[in-house]
Order: structure tokens, then C-alpha cells, then sequence
């Protein structure tokens, strides 16, 4: 798994978790639905860290704590 969709995957389990939709997640976050949409599909390639971020803080986390899960712990090298 590469970290795109490590990234996507943890937020999709974190909006499980705690009964979160991704139109609720954009709103707490101060990003637009669109951004949320757009990271969540599959044919982009690329995630902003900023946006990483904000979306992290809406959940009013940390991003170690973010990043201290399972996905993020054996991903595929990102160099081709």
C-alpha cells in the first residue's frame, strides 16, 4: 500500500469510528467537500499535507497520532 491510500484508508476508518460523514469531516476541517471527494478518489495520485493537516486537526488530533497506525507502518517505497 503506498501513502495516498494509507492516508485515505485512515481517514475512512476514523469517519467509521466515529460516525463521521465526508461532507461533516470538510466542515469541521475548513476545507470544501470537493477537496474531501477529490482526495478520497482513487484515479488521483497525490494528497496536499496541508490539507492532510487540516483535515487531521478537524478531528482534533495530532498528526503523530494520525500517522501512528497500522497503515502507515509497512508501505510500499514511494521511488520508482
Amino acid at each position: 500500500m503506498g501513502i495516498k491510500e494509507a492516508t485515505v484508508h485512515r481517514f475512512k476508518k476514523i469517519c467509521s469510528q466515529r460516525g463521521i460523514s465526508y461532507n461533516e469531516l470538510a466542515n469541521i476541517s475548513g476545507v470544501s467537500p470537493s477537496t474531501v471527494y477529490s482526495m478520497l478518489d482513487s484515479n488521483r495520485h497525490d494528497i496536499s499535507l496541508i490539507t492532510v493537516k487540516k483535515l487531521v486537526d478537524g478531528l482534533d488530533m495530532r498528526l503523530d497520532e494520525f500517522f501512528s497506525s497500522e497503515e502507515f507502518y509497512e508501505l510500499d517505497q514511494e521511488i520508482f
